[in-house]
């Protein structure tokens, strides 16, 4: 009998160290030397980084892959794709967007994202957004672990039912509460949206994950009342705010107050690189601002900041591929991590960063946890930020799940080698 049922070999981990990975079953159960092993499968990844999956823990999977329909955003704003998407949401059939989100988790599981935070819209009442989500979820269940969020787009209040439609979404078995405090009529509605969504979780038991001052306003501080409200109810550790990009506004001093609030309340940040800085600031001449949350100020704080993918090819971004190495490497830039220790750090968060975010349990590169994890064509964590490389292999729950040819381009230079890697 052989020892392993699936044995990864020689592979560098994101903190350098080398070593043999050991798989039976779904579980990992063993990792180091492991010379002399047999195992029914075994994959040579001696030289290239072994990492755990990508997490994303922001998307929007009832939107994607929908780009131009009704038409494209002409405005480039957040507002136009809100509209835009209300008339898609009114007109999408159940098993249309059960097709686009399938298609997007094929593209993931070849990415190595193995695990996705969703936000579905529960404005509508018919709820086909709902119904087609959750049974997304139920499909992919063996091989992607898929969070679905009551996501009131149009907000809890500034839509008639919309409280009622996001508690019957719950009902229906969504477990994150979501919201949009920034979009109610008034700042006062906001804040009370924030106050009734988190004991609407505090009651169910669920986590919140809120949409949060995505504006350029400096006034919108909707991230305070959150941060109260966790402490308040004992939300401690299950709350995030997502976006968050007026804090990119706000006068500093306000900041070093609000910081170490959030820090005290346990929430947790999730910007979104790639759409941040592509939807703020449209209002802007020069200097244009990029909307970007302070995400080295909260790190230096102890707050838990996570990147999120957001969207791909919808009303409100027509580029993506599913690839979290091309949302830490905007995030390193526009955050100006650049040192060996942050552009280090930016790997973390789209891996054990935003795991912790999403509460994945026995999620990681350890003896006992879930067998998943991805071969990069990289020799360490940096290098994959940098170069964002072929996934040569992909291993779900135990299983590999998807594979690529290391794919070297080949010169016809005289004196110069017949090919080229980018590694360095």
């Amino acid at each position: 009998m052989a020892d392993f049922d699936l044995l990864v070999k020689g592979g560098t981990l994101p903190d350098g160290t080398e070593g043999d990975i050991g798989i039976r079953g779904d579980r990992i159960i063993a990792i180091g030397a492991l010379a002399g092993a047999q195992a029914g499968e075994v994959i040579d990844a001696t030289g290239d980084l072994v990492a755990p999956p990508f997490v994303d823990p922001h998307f929007h999977l009832d939107a994607t892959l929908s780009y131009g329909t009704p038409r494209i955003n002409a405005s480039g704003t957040l507002l136009e794709g809100i509209s835009l998407w209300g008339e898609l949401r009114q007109t999408a059939t159940v098993d249309e967007m059960v097709e686009r989100a399938l298609t997007y988790c094929d593209w993931a599981v070849s990415m190595g994202l193995l695990a996705i935070r969703s936000h579905v819209d529960t404005t509508p009442d018919h709820l086909n957004t709902v119904t087609a989500m959750l049974e997304v979820q139920r499909i992919v269940k063996p091989y992607l672990d898929l969070q679905l969020v009551a996501f009131p787009q149009d907000g809890l209040y500034r839509s008639p039912t919309g409280r009622a439609n996001l508690l019957r979404a719950l009902d229906m078995g969504v477990n994150v509460v979501g919201g949009i405090p920034h979009f109610e009529r008034t700042m006062d509605e906001g804040r009370a949206s924030v106050r009734d969504l988190c004991e609407i979780a505090a009651e169910r038991g669920l986590p919140v994950d809120l949409h949060c001052d995505e504006s350029d306003d400096p006034l919108s501080r909707h991230i305070e009342t959150l941060a109260y409200e966790t402490q308040r109810l004992g939300l401690q550790g299950r709350v995030a705010g997502s976006h968050l990009t007026s804090m990119h506004s706000m006068d500093t001093y306000y900041v070093s107050k609000l910081l170490p609030l959030i820090a005290e309340a346990q929430v947790s940040a999730i910007p979104n690189p790639l759409i941040n800085i592509t939807l703020q600031g449209r209002h802007d001449s020069y200097p244009k601002r990029r909307g970007l949350t302070r995400v080295r100020e909260m790190q230096a704080q102890g707050i838990t900041v996570g990147w999120g993918q957001d969207c791909v090819r919808d009303p409100w971004y027509s580029l993506g591929t599913g690839d979290m190495l091309d949302v830490a490497f905007m995030g390193l830039h526009v955050a100006q991590m650049t040192s060996p220790a942050e552009m280090q750090r930016c790997f973390d968060m789209v891996t054990v960063e935003n795991a912790r975010i999403m509460g994945l349990a026995d999620y990681g590169l350890v003896k006992g946890a879930v067998a998943s994890l991805v071969v990069l064509d990289a020799g360490n964590a940096t290098e994959a930020v940098r170069l964002r490389p072929d996934r040569l292999a992909v291993v779900s729950k135990g299983r590999v799940v998807s594979r690529k040819t290391r794919n070297d381009a080949r010169l016809a230079l005289d004196g110069r080698p017949g090919s080229v890697r980018r590694r360095h």
